[in-house]
């Protein structure tokens, strides 16, 4: 049997800087409370739990024109599971992060539930604060921009 999870989070970011965190998929360790690491190899991201489990995810969707990021756990505890991550702009300064997961075992999305709103409230916290360890490896990847004179 199948069930569904959504968790949603107001954040007080521009819609482009939460989705700038959001599609980099090796920096999930950094903002997704019990995951310790994970590595990107191609379309597959493999990700460690605190307890030492790995799972093996299918990286499926990372739309930069919808803001939507999708995979699928492989395995595992999973039957069957898929995960949408959306990011839906507000307003200049703030934007609505949606985090979905549909899972078979049923219990397994409910576990998700509870991890998937740890995450948005990491995501959040970090970005509103604007330094952390995902957002401090964000902004190590990218250029700063030359100043305007």
């Amino acid at each position: 049997m199948r069930a569904s999870q959504r968790r949603h989070r107001i954040v007080h970011v521009s819609a482009e800087r939460a989705w700038a965190l959001v599609s980099r998929p090796e920096l999930l360790h950094l903002w997704f409370p019990g995951i310790v690491a994970c590595t990107v190899e191609g379309s597959t991201r493999t990700i460690t739990t605190g307890m030492g489990l790995q799972l093996s995810e299918d990286l499926l969707t990372n739309d930069r024109l919808q803001r939507r990021f999708q995979y699928r756990i492989s395995g595992g505890f999973f039957r069957e599971h898929l995960a949408s991550i959306d990011v839906l702009p507000l307003d200049e300064g703030s934007c609505m992060v949606v985090y979905a997961s549909d899972a078979d075992p049923a219990t397994m999305a409910i576990i998700l539930g509870g991890a998937m709103e740890g995450a948005l409230a990491e995501l959040a916290r970090q970005l509103e604060a604007g330094e952390g360890p995902a957002v401090d490896a964000l902004d190590a990847a990218v250029p700063p921009r030359p100043e305007e004179g």
